[in-house]
């Protein structure tokens, strides 16, 4: 059987896979996070790994204690932290990608580069989630932690060093750093050392489709055994793409999480200023053919949750939500919202801009504002789907969607009202650990390629829904009119 992990976000995951891609269990916690009173958020790495290894032990015992073939590890991207590779002592807490501390170094590095160039190298523009400003914000607030060896290491290879005492990383991880040039597949030396940083502060990049190692002999207790292989699946979005079936040009993926994501491919070219212009982000494929480009919205399940804490003295159930969501009709409510409670991404990505509602009226009420949030986080998910289509070159009429957010039927119809796109829903629960379960198997040979696991991975048929056109119309005018022209204006809102 195929062991897997997702570190994500919100919750860590361990699920166990049989060799055809099924899910057999997942076990879930809370992802711990720490609340430092100078102001910033980390996951305790200790804490981290304590609540993995029991949900491994957890899965592996409760399901009768099968051989695991491999284990296979996939996380959101940009989460680090540093350890001492001679010893394995963690020098740092685990910085998570959407702490803003180090803000002012993603503002220094900006000017201290041509952002285009950079850009063409790494496929990802300036910004305080990647891992060179989070180690230059680390050394202003403490040099101390560099006076030794260390090592920066993403979440997941974190977990794989637990697991077998090798510190590696990942591709698609490495190149969330933005010190890893995805046009050459290596460590940019001179950009590391131009920021007074040692080229050593990373470790060895590998391809998902090879092991780091095997469980070393301290980890049998979990249930797993000294041959078993641990791969690194890579960045979440992308392992979860996987499951979507996106594995050709023209495929589209949307994640509908705390953040949502869309994930496309295209073969592999050189980036250009279009791309740079897109706002969009890309990255080395686990298909060595192709590139995938990705933008995302940090706050669209985020907003809603935000939503539900705010509107009564007692948080909303989505039983609740879903509830005053039937009241609220098909037309558009309205309303205007724009969902930056953490920033905006693409296509124009501002992390400083501000949220807000628009066009409310005194007969609004709770109905009416649940249904703007909803249709806020289409239109920024539209306004970013229409640059994809520019970058790519290729019509997006069809999206696979996979997420939490699948769950809220009357959010999915507002969505393809929107887009004016057919949605697919696959029948795939655990959409990142069944990615990950299926690089683990290609890896271990019990497929051919990634291609022919993805067009094996068992599905039941998949639900579409499509756009009512009528009210395809009503919102387009609104969309076209109103929020693009006036998100603009974001941008005054300090």
């Amino acid at each position: 059987m195929i062991l897997t992990i997702d570190l994500g976000t919100t919750n860590l995951k361990v699920g166990l896979f049989e060799e055809n891609g099924s899910l057999t269990m997942v076990s879930t916690e809370q992802t711990p996070y720490v609340h430092h009173p100078e102001g910033y958020t980390y996951i305790p790495a200790l804490g981290l790994w304590n609540q993995v290894s029991g949900l491994i032990q957890k899965t592996i015992e409760s399901s009768g204690s099968p051989r695991i073939r491999a284990v296979s590890i996939t996380s959101m991207a940009e989460s680090g932290l540093l350890i001492n590779p001679d010893n394995g002592r963690l020098v740092s807490e685990i910085i998570p990608w959407f702490d803003p501390s180090s803000i002012k170094q993603a503002g220094f590095i900006e000017g201290e580069i041509d952002s285009f160039e950079q850009f063409c190298q790494t496929g990802l523009h300036v910004s305080f989630k990647h891992g060179l400003s989070k180690l230059l914000w680390l050394r202003e607030r403490d040099s101390a932690l560099f006076n030794n060896q260390v090592v920066w290491v993403s979440i997941s290879s974190f977990i794989g060093y637990c697991l077998t005492g090798v510190i590696a990383e990942e591709q698609s991880l490495a190149a969330r750093t933005f010190v890893y040039q995805i046009d050459r597949g290596e460590w940019d030396k001179s950009l590391i050392s131009h920021f007074g940083l040692s080229p050593e502060l990373f470790p060895p990049v590998t391809h998902c489709l090879e092991p780091i190692g095997v469980v070393n002999e301290e980890n049998c207790y979990l249930g797993l055994n000294t041959t078993t292989n641990v791969y690194i699946a890579g960045h979440d979005h992308v392992s979860s793409s996987l499951a979507a079936g996106v594995v050709s040009p023209g495929s589209v993926y949307n994640s509908m999480g705390t953040a949502e994501t869309l994930v496309g491919t295209f073969n592999k070219r050189k980036l250009t200023r279009n791309d740079y212009q897109s706002g969009l982000s890309f990255g080395l494929h686990p298909l060595n053919q192709l590139y995938f480009w990705m933008g995302g919205h940090s706050s669209s399940g985020g907003s809603v949750e935000w939503m539900r804490d705010i509107l009564g003295d007692d948080r909303l159930t989505y039983a609740e939500i879903n509830r005053y969501l039937e009241l609220a009709g098909d037309d558009p409510s309205g309303i205007i919202f724009y969902p930056y409670l953490t920033g905006r991404g693409a296509p124009a990505p501002n992390p400083n801009a501000k949220a807000a509602f628009l066009g409310l009226k005194k007969n609004h009420g709770k109905t009416d504002l649940l249904k703007a949030v909803l249709e806020g986080n289409a239109y920024q998910m539209e306004m970013l789907r229409e640059e994809a289509e520019k970058t790519s070159e290729m019509k997006i009429s069809r999206m696979s969607v996979i997420g939490g957010g699948v769950r809220n039927p009357h959010w999915i119809q507002i969505k393809a009202n929107i887009s004016g796109n057919d949605l697919v829903l696959p029948n795939i629960s655990e959409a990142a650990l069944c990615g990950a379960a299926l690089i683990g198997a290609t890896a271990e040979g019990i497929f051919s390629s990634l291609e022919e696991a993805v067009a094996n991975l068992r599905k039941e048929t998949d639900k579409i829904v499509q756009p009512n056109k009528e009210i395809y119309d009503s919102y387009r005018d609104i969309y076209e009119n109103q929020y693009k022209p006036l998100s603009k204006l974001m941008d005054l809102i300090t």
